[in-house]
């Protein structure tokens, strides 16, 4: 490299530098909105890549700021993905609150609730990704929270609720479990798009298509509702 283009790469490097400690600089004042851009860049990079795969100098380039404000926020790798896991968790329930099942008909609350379950997995298949990495863990990352056990614990309330008032109207059956009607929801929404591509293939038929995913929406809504109601 001559003299003149060893002067320009430095000073380029310089200038990259320089952008770089003044945003962090910036982002450092701003705690919460640093945490929060470390936090979507670490789901990204946990959904693309797994957690094996996902690397710190990625979040942070991803994110804005630099390793050493992820492991001041977080502390390590792993904590870095307990809350991503624990945020995802905490989106999905909080969307679910309001829905505000509780103030509706319980045939009205149980369409709706599997409708959103739909829909929110296909907005959100990063959170579908997300699972299926902790699953291939075991849940080994997700046993050591200590808030999603609450926040599930509220949601299965409600549905509790949901389907007791259910009983009561003669609508659904006596003896549901709230916890088999999420799993049957759930089920039914994650095997079709986390088997949707050899599913396609198999059946000669596009399962990813607008009309089929509207299409196994109702069929969802159909499945469970004939499901809760009495023999």
């Amino acid at each position: 490299m001559d003299e003149t283009n060893k002067t320009v790469s430095e000073k380029t490097g310089d200038t990259t530098e320089k952008k770089t400690a003044k945003k962090s600089a910036v982002q450092s004042r701003n705690p919460e909105r640093t945490r929060a851009a470390i936090l979507e860049a670490a789901r990204r990079e946990v959904a693309a890549k797994g957690l094996a795969g996902a690397r710190i100098d990625v979040v942070a380039r991803r994110a804005g700021t630099n390793k050493r404000m992820i492991y001041h926020y977080f502390g390590d790798k792993d904590a870095l993905y307990l809350a991503v896991l624990e945020d995802a968790y905490q989106h999905i329930r909080n969307a679910e609150h309001r829905l505000d099942l509780a103030r509706k008909p319980p045939v009205d609350s149980l369409r709706e609730l599997a409708l959103f379950t739909w829909h929110y997995y296909l907005d959100h298949p990063e959170f579908l990704s997300i699972l299926a990495t902790e699953n291939l863990n075991q849940a080994r990352y997700l046993r050591q929270s200590t808030t999603i056990p609450e926040m599930h614990s509220n949601f299965i309330s409600e549905l509790k609720d949901v389907l007791r008032r259910g009983e009561e109207s003669g609508d659904f059956r006596a003896g549901l479990d709230p916890v088999d009607v999420y799993l049957t929801i759930a089920s039914l929404g994650f095997f079709y798009l986390s088997n949707r591509f050899t599913l396609s293939t198999i059946f000669q038929r596009d399962l990813a298509a607008p009309a089929e995913l509207e299409r196994w929406g109702q069929h969802i809504v159909s499945t469970v509702i004939a499901a809760l109601r009495p023999f």
